[in-house]
């Protein structure tokens, strides 16, 4: 593909209006082939155990937590029958992304119908193989950031694959796959900023991040705690992470809070950002699924586990490796801690 097409003002100016003339929309994308009718076994390299579930009351910790997961299996249950179930052109996996996120997932305006690509999409095509034996049996269904968990708990999606970050709040509400990407929230201003990363220098500035990200939860708790400049404006938040990055360049906002796999994408799309300072979280990326889908989680990763020896690499070679460079090491996901459930 042409990416000088997508850099600047009106790469971002394109992209927003193919987003918004295709959010109805749902497309099917092909993927690699891989065999689903298996049981295959846990991916024992670094693998521990833990007792209990995912989430418990009073002792969670996002670290810890974001690692914890079920074991993998290619058992079905309820959750996976019920998918298998439905009939005709509806069998298909029914998956919540974005369409916006340059390279995780987002509408290339260089290929005929604008298709869903990137890194997310290919995981979703691998899902969707393992569980329906068709890479395409997927409907997308694109969704903003903060309506990722609604959607799970209200049945619109089956499953959200959104560059969504494992954390204990979220783990209240729904159910997570193990990690599949590493990454960390950064500062993303213009290059002529005087702002050098997530310090005093945002003192006086205008912030933007999108509503229920843990971009906003991060400024908002630190501002309480005093760790960030009180003179520090988050009030501007936003459906998507794109709309951030077009308030800065209207001159709305001083500087963006996100995701620094996010904020690099970002700052591809447009020369007059950078990325200021190092990541000052830690954060992993899940597969996100409701609460009592536990086949369906097992099942998830076990395909992680496949995913992570083979395709996970390609995929970031793809995607990612323009942006964050071609070492994956910083961005590969830590061994997942299987929990041990009677």
């Amino acid at each position: 593909m042409d990416a000088s097409r997508l850099r600047g003002w009106g790469g971002v100016g394109t992209m927003a209006v193919l987003c918004a003339l295709a959010l109805a929309f749902v497309l099917l994308l092909p993927c690699t082939q891989i065999a689903h009718h298996h049981h295959a076994a846990p991916d024992r390299a670094g693998q521990q155990l833990a007792e209990g579930s995912q989430v418990r009351a009073g002792s969670c910790q996002d670290s810890e937590a974001q690692k914890q997961t079920l074991a993998p299996s290619g058992a079905d249950g309820a959750t996976i029958d019920a998918i298998k179930a439905r009939e005709g052109a509806r069998r298909k996996l029914i998956v919540g992304v974005d369409q916006n996120s340059y390279r995780w997932g987002y509408r290339n305006p260089n290929t005929e119908g604008a298709q869903l690509e990137g890194f997310d999409i290919d995981l979703v095509h691998r899902i969707a193989q393992d569980i329906l034996g068709d890479p395409d049996a997927v409907q997308f269904k694109a969704i903003p950031t903060n309506q990722r968990i609604p959607a799970i708990q209200d049945g619109r999606v089956d499953m959200v694959v959104r560059t969504m970050t494992i954390t204990c709040e979220r783990l209240g509400q729904v159910a997570f796959s193990a990690p599949y990407f590493k990454t960390g929230q950064q500062v993303l201003a213009p290059k002529s900023s005087t702002i050098t990363g997530y310090n005093d220098t945002l003192a006086h500035k205008r912030v933007c991040t999108a509503a229920g990200s843990t971009g906003y939860a991060k400024l908002d708790a630190d501002k309480k705690a005093g760790t960030l400049p009180a003179s520090t404006d988050i009030s501007t938040t936003v459906p998507n992470q794109l709309d951030c990055l077009v308030r800065l360049q209207l001159g709305e906002v001083d500087a963006v809070v996100t995701d620094g796999a996010l904020a690099a994408s970002q700052a591809a799309q447009d020369p007059a950002v950078e990325l200021k300072g190092a990541p000052f979280t830690t954060e992993y990326y899940g597969v996100a699924m409701k609460k009592d889908a536990s086949d369906l989680v097992r099942r998830v990763n076990r395909v992680l586990v496949a995913y992570r020896a083979s395709g996970w690499q390609a995929s970031y070679d793809t995607w990612l490796s323009a942006t964050l460079g071609k070492d994956s090491s910083a961005s590969k996901p830590p061994a997942p801690r299987y929990l041990r459930t009677s």
